[in-house]
């Protein structure tokens, strides 16, 4: 299938391409969008978005992952040629079941096989036209650095809790292999752009291989709808933290749609993350998980993946799988099998299990010669001294155990570390009595689930094992509470693996549970592995891809920053930027001007320790103030003292301190109350209670003004201040439930004060007060960036039409930053806003000099 920007895919593979530009030049097999060629620049392109509707209704899914599920080999007839067929054990062909028929997919990926480059163009024609297989080739050395280097010496090791205390220790951060990793994230993004209708297709990426890859598509196509599924775990953000990439990883994920984890728990660390490395919040709505990332929301998505439950059944049919279950029975006849199932890496935990297993046979004597341990160690996915130490030290175990409990015909632990088939594995899992885990820290682990699946085994296996097909099955699982299967286990016998004494005890209890109890077990675990096949994996993820995917159309959106720093921002098509020309013009055409400016955040930086806005800042207020057309406010949540010190020098600036409560129109006026409010003894009650939440939390505290009491945990830690702070508004909410205040929470603070102040109050008052002195205003520009300016928005926004604005007013409501508001108008920070501001100085001193010019020609004029 193609890219429906063009008519056929299959007619441009087939060798028609069409050329473009000078000299002919021939498109790489396929192109994107209309106009744009696939060998496109990431770092100098514009951003791609289609608005053509397309005629074809089809779904289609792209799935990229780091390998296409295809095996290669050569042709056996002489010629050479390459023969492929599917990888049925690959994941990305199982889920393929969960997405529905009238879902077409495409596989984005590399091959296991090195290819030849002069056979290339061939492979990857008869891959798409015979398997809808897109495949990234990838050239050695460079796929070397970003697979075992960057991806299994440094990403792999630090998402499974090993930190690179030396370099012995998962490897130092070398940004050479950093820089592999992007190129090749790079090249997947090209294979991508090849075959993408961005307004139509889903992308889904998998797995920590191709973490940049998100930010390479969103920049090439605004609105792609795409998700990403972790398969790894994802580390707390105390290990994370160490990553000197950490900022452009989180960053890339998030320009994802829907971002999957196995478990709350991988997902908790991420959102940590997210919390503590870039200032963002989440929150929970209506069951969803999401972050707000300029103006997007990023979703959330918890649930661990399945196994195939079509390809598992099919292999326990097999006649070679029956034949060798009888084989094993006869094997281990009168004896009862564990078994344990594992890559042979550092973090399976093989050796542990060895030592328990030894620990068993020293306190239990009886069952020397009665348990065996049958250990299947699949060869390890990565390579280096640690894979070498693993498999040194599992062979001196077993050999030590062997020699110390066995005898002639009983080895207590059989090692098998030669590659299996599918269906001999099997066997195993149909035989034993327990299936034991004892990983470290595994990203899933399907082990359990295979082995749950193959003891309820079929009429046929029962009959081998001579086992009554009416009697229920039975099965005992032993796992790690460190891999992602564990929370879904609920019948398993769960346990740390570090704790060789605990693990032993584990597996005696396994073998001692009684019979109906093995049975239950098995009846719970078996209901819940069928029913939440990879199938239903699958198809819940583009459920919730689909949902989070559903306002693309309707949003604007356009990308910002550079490199990897690169984000879209999405917005309602009503709220768009403030354009300097577009409010100087209005400015100019008017003659009575309201201006409402926050401070905190806007004539300032939210994060500055000055208490005061810069002198450019000042010298702006006092230039307006200047304009005897002009009226312009600050309003803050600020005391009085700090803000009478602050702008002392602008004498015609009006103040609004405490959020509007406190009202100064002037630098000679005194300051008066917006509400007259007589009863603060709420105070006595409020304060004592805050003041415990600030003993208990570390860089908290406590702001006393006279009509509030503000409790911030700006400096406090983000996911302590931030948990502490809703239990500090529902306790305050409790006992004030009778006194006439209202709590409130803000951005790190949580605040008291007196029922129906607010900045509205402020607009409201000079809104009035300007119209009462005969300058019905016709201008009103109200800028703020935090919940309390949203009171102004609305004051001002719905005053247009009414009797205290001219009928031909010109309204801004503009908060900072892209992000929901009432306002229908942004810029992006202070720097912005002082920038606008000073082309409303220029616009003013412009016209004074023309009146000034106006009325000396005039003067000269009446002289004459």
């Amino acid at each position: 299938m193609v890219s429906r920007s063009y008519s056929n895919l299959l007619d441009l593979v087939s060798g028609d391409s069409p050329t473009f530009g000078r000299g002919g030049k021939k498109i790489s097999r396929v192109a994107t969008v209309a106009g744009v060629l696939s060998e496109l620049d990431d770092e100098t392109s514009n951003s791609v978005t289609s608005d053509a509707p397309s005629s074809v209704s089809q779904d289609r899914m792209i799935i990229v992952g780091n390998q296409l599920p295809l095996r290669a080999h050569r042709s056996s007839d002489g010629s050479g040629e390459w023969c492929f067929s599917w990888d049925e054990d690959s994941l990305l062909l199982q889920l393929k079941d969960g997405l529905g028929e009238d879902v077409e997919v495409l596989y984005v990926g590399c091959l296991r096989e090195q290819i030849d480059p002069s056979e290339q163009d061939d492979v990857a024609q008869t891959l798409l036209e015979t398997f809808k297989c897109v495949p990234a080739f990838i050239p050695p050395e460079l796929f070397s650095k970003f697979y075992h280097g960057f991806c299994k010496q440094q990403l792999w090791p630090l998402f499974h809790y090993m930190l690179p205390l030396s370099p012995d220790l998962g490897g130092r951060f070398d940004r050479s292999l950093w820089q592999a990793y992007v190129s090749v994230n790079k090249i997947f993004a090209d294979k991508v752009m090849e075959v993408i209708t961005p307004d139509e297709d889903f992308v889904w990426v998998h797995d920590y291989h191709l973490m940049v890859l998100p930010t390479f598509l969103r920049k090439r196509f605004n609105r792609v709808k795409l998700g990403f599924f972790l398969h790894s775990p994802f580390p707390s953000s105390e290990i994370y933290r160490t990553l000197p990439v950490r900022d452009e990883l989180l960053r890339a994920l998030l320009n994802s749609d829907l971002i999957g984890f196995h478990t709350f728990d991988y997902a908790r660390h991420f959102l940590s993350c997210c919390s503590r490395m870039l200032g963002l919040a989440y929150q929970s709505k209506r069951g969803y998980i999401g972050l707000e990332y300029y103006g997007r929301t990023v979703s959330i998505k918890i649930l661990p993946v399945g196994i195939h439950m079509g390809q598992l059944r099919s292999v326990l049919n097999l006649p070679e799988t029956d034949s060798r279950v009888a084989e094993l029975r006869d094997q281990f006849r009168g004896q009862t099998v564990l078994l344990g199932v594992d890559d042979m890496d550092i973090f399976k935990g093989i050796s542990l299990k060895l030592l328990a297993m030894e620990q068993l046979l020293t306190q239990h004597p009886d069952k020397r010669g009665k348990v065996v341990l049958v250990q299947i160690a699949n060869p390890a996915r990565g390579r280096g001294k640690d894979v070498q130490e693993v498999q040194s030290e599992t062979h001196a175990t077993v050999r030590r155990i062997n020699e110390t409990f066995g005898r002639p015909g009983y080895h207590p632990v059989v090692l098998i570390d030669t590659p299996l088939q599918f269906y001999e594995r099997i066997a195993y899992y149909v035989t034993a009595e327990c299936c034991l885990v004892t990983a470290v820290r595994d990203g899933m682990n399907l082990i359990p689930y295979e082995y749950i699946i193959c003891r309820q085994g079929n009429e046929k296996l029962d009959e081998t094992l001579g086992l009554n097909p009416s009697t229920p099955k039975k099965s005992m699982l032993v796992v790690s509470e460190f891999i992602g299967c564990s929370p879904s286990l609920s019948g398993a016998i769960r346990v740390n693996p570090w704790n060789i004494d605990a693990v032993a005890e584990a597996m005696e209890s396994a073998l001692i549970v009684p019979e109906p109890e093995k049975q239950m077990r098995h009846e719970k675990h078996y209901r819940y592995v069928s029913t939440h096949d990879v199938a239903y994996w699958a198809h819940s993820f583009l459920q919730d891809l689909e949902r989070a995917c559903r306002d693309h159309v309707r949003r604007r959106c356009w990308g910002i920053g550079f490199g990897l720093g690169f984000r879209v921002i999405a917005l309602d098509p009503n709220f768009r930027k403030l354009s300097v020309e577009h409010i100087v013009s209005a400015y100019k055409r008017t003659k009575n001007r309201a201006i409402l400016l926050d401070c905190d955040g806007t004539m300032m930086l939210q994060s500055s320790i000055s208490t005061i806005p810069n002198t450019e800042a000042i010298g702006i207020l006092n230039n307006l103030c200047g304009d005897p057309k002009n009226v312009v406010f600050v309003v803050s949540g600020k005391d009085k003292k700090t803000l009478t010190e602050g702008f002392s020098s602008c004498e015609k600036l009006g103040i609004a301190a405490e959020h509007g409560y406190f009202l100064r129109l002037s630098h000679d006026a005194e300051w008066e109350t917006c509400l007259p409010v007589t009863d603060f003894d709420w105070k006595q009650i409020a304060e004592p209670v805050m003041k415990l939440y600030t003993e208990t939390t570390d860089g908290s505290t406590i702001e006393t003004k006279e009509s509030a009491l503000v409790w911030n945990y700006q400096y406090a830690d983000p996911d302590f201040g931030s948990c502490q702070a809703k239990e500090l508004l529902d306790h305050l909410e409790s006992v004030l439930a009778n006194e006439p205040v209202s709590v409130k929470s803000g951005q790190h603070i949580v605040e008291v004060k007196p029922q129906g102040v607010n900045k509205g109050l402020v607009a409201e008052r000079l809104l009035v007060t300007m119209r009462q002195k005969g300058m019905l205003p016709d201008f009103v520009l109200c800028i703020g960036d935090d919940r309390s300016d949203e009171d102004m928005f609305e004051v001002i926004i719905r005053a247009k039409g009414l009797p205290s604005l001219s009928p031909v007013a010109e309204v801004f409501a503009c908060t900072v930053g892209r992000k929901p508001s009432k306002a229908k108008y942004y810029l992006e920070d202070t720097t912005e806003i002082l920038r606008m501001l000073q082309g409303l100085v220029t616009a003013s001193e412009q016209a004074a000099r023309n009146a000034s010019h106006v009325a000396s020609t005039r003067a000269i004029i009446d002289r004459e």
